[in-house]
């Protein structure tokens, strides 16, 4: 879906779509399970030089792997979002551009319009959080032997100690 100046001119655009896994590229790293939901409104912001803001709710079920013990972690991505595009040319300048608290967050846009597909995907890969866990007590590989200690014990030892440190244990 696109939404042009021209069309967006004449009144604001409401959307309800689903894209089915694959048809909005979200890296390697990623895996859509089920369909990615996505309801809302395109408009054009009056009184500027064609800034369009999108509006609209967007659900998705990721997969990828836990950051601590490499297993499949899902992400539920239930979110709102308010995003404002530019047109590249009103940000062509020569020097240093000062941005104001709120313009911190406005993307821009080449052409006549702007791309769901696109908006979402930047929208989606910035609401992933930064650590990706399989669940919230995963304890992770253990690093001396790599065992993932999830599905028990690994018989290595509890701790090894640095014996730089020995010294550092006798202090009360």
């Amino acid at each position: 879906m696109f939404f042009t100046l021209t069309e967006l001119e004449h009144h604001p655009i409401l959307f309800e779509v689903t894209y089915a896994p694959g048809e909005v590229q979200l890296g390697e790293e990623l895996q859509q399970l089920g369909g990615l939901e996505v309801s809302g409104k395109a408009e054009l912001l009056r009184n500027t030089l064609g800034e369009i803001r999108l509006r609209g709710h967007a659900k998705v079920i990721l997969e990828t792997n836990c950051d601590l013990c490499l297993d499949p972690a899902n992400l539920h991505i239930d979110n709102d979002f308010d995003l404002f595009y530019r047109p590249v040319e009103t940000a062509e300048t020569k020097g240093e551009i000062h941005l104001e608290e709120g313009e911190v967050e406005i993307s821009f846009y080449e052409g006549d319009g702007v791309g769901l597909r696109d908006a979402l995907r930047e929208f989606i890969l910035l609401s992933v959080p930064m650590r990706a866990v399989c669940k919230e007590d995963c304890k992770g590989l253990c690093p001396s032997c790599g065992r993932n200690r999830n599905e028990g014990p690994c018989g290595c030892h509890a701790k090894r100690t640095d014996p730089r440190l020995a010294a550092l244990k006798n202090i009360s």
